[in-house]
């Protein structure tokens, strides 16, 4: 039974931490098309994101991705046989991508509380992908188990990766002609 809560909280943390993350790369998003409003906007403006993006971070995100660790490695704990199967190997592979790309998040609030704009609104749009991408390859090798068709799953997701890139720049090109 206590395998069962687990598992329950791991997926609902696993919500909040993702809610935590498209969100956040969402405000880093509109932190950096700030830079085209008015000093007086700005000022306003980046405080504002910079407030909510630490919070969102501190509050939420990061303790959801530990929550979700910890209720993760507790199932595989009690049940250690999780460890021999396939798809629980690429299953921890995705994760450890996920945790990476929370990371790299971290360091995006950072620099941008030093109003240090290395990315641009396009590649931060892309970004915000990688985490779906994630999402949808740890869910489809949770639920089907199996390894075996990964490769047609790969290639999925690569098609999916093509047409979210070509829906970004569309919608970049969109929003271009309709600000005009």
């Amino acid at each position: 039974m206590l395998y069962l809560y687990l598992k329950a909280i791991h997926i609902v943390f696993v919500v909040s931490w993702m809610a935590g993350l498209f969100y956040s790369v969402r405000l880093f998003i509109y932190h950096t098309e700030t830079n085209q409003k008015t000093e007086q906007e700005k000022q306003i403006l980046f405080a504002q994101f910079k407030v909510m993006e630490q919070r969102l971070w501190n509050i939420i995100t990061t303790p959801a991705m530990l929550i979700t660790i910890l209720a993760g490695l507790s199932m595989i704990y009690i049940n250690p046989y999780l460890l021999q199967t396939d798809w629980m190997i690429l299953k921890l592979l995705f994760v450890a991508l996920l945790i990476t790309y929370h990371f790299i998040c971290q360091r995006i609030i950072k620099k941008l509380k030093n109003n240090q704009f290395t990315w641009t609104s396009t590649q931060l749009r892309l970004w915000n992908e990688v985490a779906t991408l994630l999402l949808v390859a740890i869910v489809f090798t949770v639920v089907l188990k199996s390894t075996t068709d990964w490769m047609k799953g790969v290639i999925g997701l690569i098609g999916l990766g093509i047409a979210i890139m070509i829906a970004v720049k569309w919608y970049k090109n969109y929003r271009i002609r309709h600000e005009a």
